[in-house]
């Protein structure tokens, strides 16, 4: 073997060494059936609505992480208020809320513990998009990658107008929080 076919045999060795790592990372996880769940409350009153028909994508490559649910298939177990909610989001209008961002913190997928995370992106509902910072975790099983994130949204920031009854009205401010298990793809 002559040098310079040494040398190229050498290079391209390395390179596919170098590439190894890329590969366990440059993977994309999704899930179609993940959890999301909002906590509002009115005077003397709390409720919870809840969605298992979250739809989420993870790109590890790029850090893009992406998630939306269709407004529709929230539930608050009362079906006037669930026509009241779908209402107020203007849902035939506004029929999703997504988030739409990049991991802006390390992380790297080496064993099965939960990882803090922090994610930049925008939120949009109701025709409005915000940026906004939204910590949580993720943590790699297998060929999955689980994922639960919490926030608070002020539905004044997205001109949605909390419904009320006389003087009791919805709190602004609603805890919104997602959990998810996506798969490889």
């Amino acid at each position: 073997m002559n040098t310079t076919s040494y040398i190229l045999s050498s290079l391209s060795l390395a390179l596919c060494f170098l590439t190894v790592p890329i590969l366990g990372t440059a993977q994309s996880y999704m899930t179609e059936s993940g959890h999301v769940e909002f906590d509002s409350s009115v005077p003397l009153h709390s409720f919870t609505g809840v969605s298992d028909h979250l739809i989420g994508k993870i790109a590890l490559a790029d850090s893009i992480v992406d998630f939306y649910v269709d407004v529709h298939t929230l539930e608050t177990g009362i079906g006037k208020r669930d026509n009241d909610m779908l209402r107020t989001l203007e849902a035939d209008k506004y029929p999703f809320a997504e988030f739409y961002g990049k991991i802006i913190s390390d992380f790297r997928p080496l064993n099965n513990q939960p990882r803090k995370v922090t994610v930049k992106g925008e939120f949009a509902v109701h025709g409005v998009s915000k940026k906004i910072t939204i910590t949580g975790t993720l943590q790699k099983v297998r060929k999955e990658i689980h994922v639960e994130a919490s926030w608070t949204l002020n539905m004044k920031d997205y001109n949605i107008e909390p419904p009320g009854i006389l003087f009791y009205r919805v709190s602004e401010k609603i805890e919104v929080s997602i959990s998810a298990t996506l798969s490889s793809n």
